[in-house]
């Protein structure tokens, strides 16, 4: 059985969204007007956001033994637990306005599910004749993820009920998943020839493209947004943070000059966060559009922080939200963060997302 630690180990999926007035209103630390805030809740022992809309999250915190499924509204005291009455654990990884979807353990079974705020909103996605499901992304009223039938892992798409379900798995796949969904477009991963490929869709099975780049030993794609993708790729010896536009042959390498790891996890316009392994530490890092783009988002934290990843990016007309987490020597856990940068010029906004909001960034710290 696939476990939440086996599937937070693959993806790698921390992100949490909140305000500048909110964080200001908490502990925080700043540099050059770059704000970076903590919101564990006081009760848990440990807390990962990873879906975001506006200035919500969601994600999962751990009460005494229990992982359960968790909705925050920009503050650690803002705490909504939507774990159902009958589950023994629940986590939840993607939301879209006032919808959060990820899956809930009912019975031993660990089920796809949506919820709209509480507890008692929650939806049972699983089709009928899953074993299991998990679901990991949410754009409008469209929920991706997979579905396990059988001894086959298969890409899934919703449109709100388990009677909604789509089987995306290509034609000769023995495994695939979907991470991300932008509505018009699913990205995640399909092992075709034994070989784990980045993936697209476009609501059916058959929509299936590879993003593989041509001398990849695998990849895997984990958003995408606007029409391009983000995710990693196997190439000499090293996964490297990668960045695609639709096709295997319009991938960009990311990794950073002296790295020996990275993946982008989060793509907004024209911005993507992730992580990369410099020194032996993962550092939470945002890029735009190249390798020497890299902003290293680990150095604006407190020294207490061990390591940290990015995973989520948005941004509305006067800043730029980037979402993550971090480990606290001091704590001894793993705690969300926000990282929350004004846009200089709140007007030339759109232009500045279009062109790299990171340039912007780089110069104000």
């Amino acid at each position: 059985m696939i476990t939440a630690r086996m599937l937070h180990q693959n993806r790698r999926a921390i992100t949490l969204i909140c305000g500048v007035a909110i964080c200001a209103s908490l502990h925080t630390v700043s540099r050059a007007q770059c704000i970076v805030c903590p919101l564990n809740p006081a009760t848990s022992s440990e807390s990962y956001g990873i879906g975001s809309s506006g200035g919500n999250s969601t994600g999962y915190a751990r009460i005494g033994n229990q992982f359960r499924a968790s909705w925050w509204s920009g503050t650690a005291e803002s705490w909504v637990d939507l774990n159902p009455a009958t589950a023994s654990e629940s986590f939840a990884y993607g939301a879209s306005g006032n919808q959060q979807v990820g899956w809930a353990t009912i019975n031993g079974s660990n089920r796809a599910s949506a919820w709209s705020g509480t507890s008692a909103s929650w939806v049972n996605l699983n089709p009928a004749a899953a074993a299991e499901s998990y679901a990991y992304g949410v754009a409008g009223n469209q929920q991706v993820g997979m579905v396990i039938l059988g001894n086959s892992t298969r890409a899934s798409l919703w449109s709100g009920t388990a009677e909604s379900w789509i089987d995306l798995n290509p034609v000769g796949s023995t495994y695939s998943v979907a991470f991300s969904t932008c509505v018009t477009q699913q990205a995640g991963t399909a092992r075709v020839d034994s070989k784990d490929c980045a993936s697209i869709w476009s609501g059916t099975a058959e929509s299936w493209v590879s993003l593989n780049p041509a001398n990849a030993i695998g990849s895997a794609a984990y958003g995408t947004h606007g029409g391009r993708q983000v995710g990693y790729a196997t190439h000499l010896g090293r996964n490297r943070a990668s960045l695609w536009s639709g096709n295997a042959e319009s991938w960009t390498d990311l990794s950073p000059a002296g790295s020996s790891a990275s993946y982008a996890y989060g793509i907004f316009s024209n911005l993507q966060v992730g992580e990369a392994t410099v020194n032996g530490a993962n550092r939470a890092s945002l890029w735009a559009g190249s390798a020497e783009s890299w902003t290293d988002l680990h150095a604006i934290l407190p020294t207490h922080f061990q390591s940290s990843v990015a995973q989520s990016i948005w941004s509305d007309s006067t800043t730029v939200y980037i979402s993550g987490s971090g480990y606290n020597t001091l704590t001894h856990r793993s705690e969300a963060l926000l990282w929350a940068q004004p846009i200089p010029n709140p007007s030339a906004a759109a232009a500045l997302l279009a062109a790299g909001a990171l340039a912007a960034l780089r110069r104000r710290r």
